[in-house]
Parts: structure tokens; sequence; C-alpha cells
């Protein structure tokens, strides 16, 4: 069970959440997984920014790079935004916090050759530089990969595009929800043709670039581990919002490659097992999915029908999906005879999946959700009890304990330059002065 706590410190700002994880014969508490590794994250919006804030919660230091003045740019993605003390208007809105805690905030001007080589002195004993900017676009400032390469030969240079390093699209810039439509998700993501509203669909949240960003967090350890491994060399990793889209259509994309037919859109329907939708009861909605012959069976006689997984049409799997759309009718009739809380706890005893369809404000609501401690609190000094998402990975021997808040814009640059550099006072003072950092 993971019980949420609260560890005060002499400071607000430097409060944290930690996790007590109990375990049969106490509690074993370590160093975090990524422990003494060091990430210069030059990324910006949604997709790099996921996999940074993922290895910070990991435990890797990572030190966020930022323009001077204005921050990375989901900070300008509009609002919401946390309301400041004293009224004023902030950049702290929730497109960048949900994307930059555990990091520390360092703003420098990469356009001026200063602020080039305060980014290259740092990555002399970094052992990540994450960029996403458009392909070419850091070699003009001496902080491309070759150049990187040759003042640290161990560093794990990561690129996060819209459409990779090469290809006729590579200087391209890409966003989410182009990805979206040109990987091929929107075309099968909508109402079914015929149906009202029927069409390409968005996905609603930025699928893509969280995706993007789970598959840089994993290149990026496998190529730590090999560089540890085999002799201490490092790489450079072209991770792209267009590989991930298409690799991520599974099992969809493989219909195609098999017989050469495009899949059409299937609403809330499954493509597996069948029956499997939304259903509509007498006062809402719930979502079932039947995977097998004998979860059929039993939800026929759930439904009062058991004599439906007798039919010759219905009996395998394979036949329900050839006459999907005749079960999917009989189930939508008799699904509106009762109120959803009936048919969930009737399922649930039947061992048939089975669920509401939650907004966010239920989905925080449910016991299950609280006792997985998947909302945290963190202290802001714009708001003591900040709700920021946990991280998903739960581990046994290396929980991960510390969540500070997404840092304010230049939180933490006297700190690095002067803790990192050696810069004192003077010089930082005169920098900033100069619009560089």
């Amino acid at each position: 069970m993971v019980y949420p706590q609260v560890r005060g410190t002499a400071s607000r700002r430097c409060a944290k959440i930690s996790f007590k994880i109990q375990f049969p014969g106490g509690n074993r508490m370590s160093a975090l997984p990524l422990s003494g590794i060091k990430i210069l994250d030059l990324t910006r919006v949604l997709a790099g920014p996921l996999s940074a804030q993922m290895l910070g919660d990991l435990g890797a230091e990572v030190i966020k790079i930022e323009r001077p003045g204005t921050g990375d740019d989901a900070r300008a993605f509009g609002p919401p935004y946390l309301a400041d003390p004293e009224g004023k208007a902030n950049n702290n809105n929730s497109f960048y916090l949900c994307a930059n805690r555990n990091k520390k905030s360092v703003t420098v001007n990469i356009a001026k050759p200063e602020g080039q080589a305060i980014i290259r002195e740092l990555a002399k004993d970094a052992d990540v530089f994450m960029e996403n900017y458009k392909v070419g676009d850091l070699k003009r400032y001496g902080l491309d990969y070759e150049t990187i390469k040759a003042i640290n030969p161990r560093i794990i240079y990561c690129s996060v595009t819209g459409f990779g390093q090469t290809g006729p699209y590579a200087p391209r810039a890409g966003y989410d929800a182009i990805l979206q439509a040109m990987g091929g998700l929107m075309s099968v993501t909508g109402h079914i043709d015929g149906e009202p509203g029927e069409g390409p669909m968005k996905v609603g949240p930025s699928i893509v670039d969280y995706m993007t960003g789970m598959n840089a967090s994993i290149g990026i350890l496998s190529a730590l581990y090999h560089r540890d491994a085999n002799g201490g060399v490092g790489q450079h990793l072209d991770v792209c919002l267009f590989d991930t889209v298409i690799a991520s259509l599974s099992h969809w994309l493989q219909i195609y490659l098999v017989n050469g037919k495009i899949p059409p859109r299937r609403g809330t329907w499954g493509n597996g097992g069948m029956p499997a939708g939304v259903f509509r009861c007498t006062d809402g909605e719930l979502m079932v999915v039947v995977g097998n012959d004998g979860q059929f069976q039993r939800t026929c006689a759930v439904l009062g029908e058991p004599e439906l997984a007798s039919d010759p049409r219905f009996v395998k799997n394979n036949d329900r999906v050839v006459h999907g759309k005749e079960i999917m009718a009989i189930f939508a009739g008799l699904f509106l005879k009762k109120p959803v809380a009936y048919w969930l706890d009737k399922l649930e005893e039947a061992g048939v999946p089975s669920g509401p369809i939650n907004d966010f404000e239920q989905v925080f609501s449910d016991p299950h959700v609280q006792s997985r401690g998947m909302r945290v609190k963190v202290d802001h000094p714009f708001q003591p009890d900040l709700s920021l998402i946990r991280n998903a990975l739960t581990f046994a021997g290396t929980p991960i304990t510390d969540y500070r808040a997404p840092p304010l814009l230049g939180e933490h640059t006297k700190e690095v330059l002067g803790g990192k550099l050696g810069y004192d006072a003077g010089k930082i003072d005169e920098l900033k002065k100069q619009g560089i950092i």
C-alpha cells in the first residue's frame, strides 16, 4: 500500500512529498535509480520536457535551460495560470507545470557566444544532453552533437523532433496534432462511418508527445547502460513524433500490413475481443470489453439472455467479430434496461471487465486512484499545496520519494553557475546585465 506523506523542511519552498511503501519484513529505502546522473535539458514544450521530468523523478539531476525573459514556449501556451500571491501576471501555467517538476531552471541566451560557452561548460560533466530544436539549428551555435561529443565523448545526446534527423521532412517543425494526422492515428479515431459526427478525430490529450517522451527516456536509459557496460562510449539518439505515432498503431497498422486493407474507424468499439464498446444505460453510459468466449457466456447470462451464447453467429470470438454490428445492436438494447451501477455490480460479480466513463473529478475521487496516490502535493511559491500527477512507476527497492515543484523561470541560475562553473556574484550580475542569462 502507498501512503502519501508530506515531509516538511525548514523552508516551505523545499518541502517534499514522500511515499511510504510497506513491504513484508519492513521498509527498505535506497537511492533513486538515476542518482548521480546529470542531464542538461534544452527541450521545450512537451515531449522532451516530459522525458526529462521522468528522468528527474528517477533521481537524475536535471538542469533545464530556458530563454531569459520568456522561458520555455510552454509557459505562454495559455491559462490556467497559478495565481501569484501579489496578483501579478506570471508564466506558471498548467502546460508547463505538467512536465517540469524535479528540475532546476537556468536561463541562458544560446544565441549569444557567451551563452553558448556556458552550455558547453555545463556539458563537460553531463551524462545526457537533450534538445528538441529544428534539425541543424544547434550547429549554428556550436551546440550540435559533434561539437558536444568533442568536449565530452561519454555524452548521450538525445534529439527529439517532429520528423527525425533524416528524410525529406526532417527540416519541418512538428506538433502533436499534426503527427496524429500524418501518422494515421486520426484516420482510425472517431465515430463510425454513417454515424452523426463521422470523420477523423484527434485524441484529446497530446498523446504522441507523451509516447515520444517515453521513447526518449527508454532510449536514454538504454544508451546509458550501453555506455557504462561497453567501454564508456556515448552516442546520438534520434527520437521523433512521426516514428512514435506510427509504431504506436500496433495491431491496427498490422491489419493493413497483413491484408492491405485500411481498418475503418470503430468509435468506441474494440477490434479484438467482441462485443466491446460504450453502452448506454438508463442513467448514463459504461464501457464493456468482452475479451473471450467465457466472458461472453457470462455477459449474456448477466443480461438475461443466456441463449445468445449458443447462437451460431456468436459462439466464437471470430464469429462475433464478423457479426459485430448484430451483437452490438442486441447488447445496446439490453443495457438500456438498467442503470449503470446495476450493470457494473453484476458484471464485476461475473468477472467481466467493465467500467464507468469518468470525468477528471470522478477519476481523482475514485478510491483506487486515491489508494495509489496518483495525486501528489508539492510546495510551490504561489501555492503551498499544488497538486501534480505522480510518476506512474512504482519501485519496491528504490521508490520515488521526492517531488519538487516545477521551478520558477531562472530560479536556479545563480546556484548552478556559481556552484558548477565557479562564477562569482560579480560575473553573474554582469552576464545578467548583458542579457546572456
